[in-house]
């Protein structure tokens, strides 16, 4: 481990990028445990709320490692976990996607593929898991969160009313 925390978030959110099958949210329980146990940089709650803020944004799903890294040490942070998330798998990607295209028809290709999408689900499921721990802290939320997670996959209700639900029973106190 470094003293600077700028070169800490570089080293962590790098290697997080080359093991990010499935994008950012694949490694989230990697990322609440490197920033809230391993440095202490913050609380689970904080992660949480950090996450909340990323998903209510417009723009992709790794804009959590900014709002990470903003909590850590500012703008350069946020610019550094950002830079250290993407870079690495962008460069990989440009240069694999070449190779990996050569061979689309290769059995061993397909058998890679069908494989990888449990796997990514299963690391999907670990964050969301994660997240619900960090930020339910009441019997309501929870049921909240079981019912939202039920009506996400049994509909196709738009997020956006689930959203605004929460929102509502936040206001009122129920969660």
């Amino acid at each position: 481990m470094t003293d600077s925390p700028l070169a800490q978030l570089a080293l962590d959110f790098g290697l997080l990028s080359l093991i990010a099958i499935g994008g950012g949210m694949a490694v989230l329980p990697e990322m609440q445990r490197i920033v809230v146990d391993n440095h202490g940089w913050m609380t689970a709650a904080t992660f949480a709320d950090l996450f909340a803020l990323a998903q209510a944004a417009p723009g992709p799903n790794v804009l959590v490692v900014s709002l990470i890294g903003w909590q850590v040490a500012g703008l350069a942070g946020a610019a550094v976990a950002t830079a250290a998330m993407t870079a690495p798998t962008s460069v990989l990607t440009y240069a694999f996607a070449r190779v990996w295209e050569r061979f689309r028809d290769a059995r061993w290709r397909k058998a890679i593929q069908r494989g990888l999408a449990p796997v990514t689900v299963g690391l999907m499921l670990a964050a969301a898991y994660l997240i619900t721990r960090a930020a339910d802290e009441t019997a309501a939320a929870y049921a909240l969160t079981a019912f939202t997670a039920t009506v996400v996959i049994a509909t196709k209700l738009h997020p956006l009313w689930l959203i605004a639900l929460g929102a509502v029973l936040g206001l009122l106190g129920v969660v």
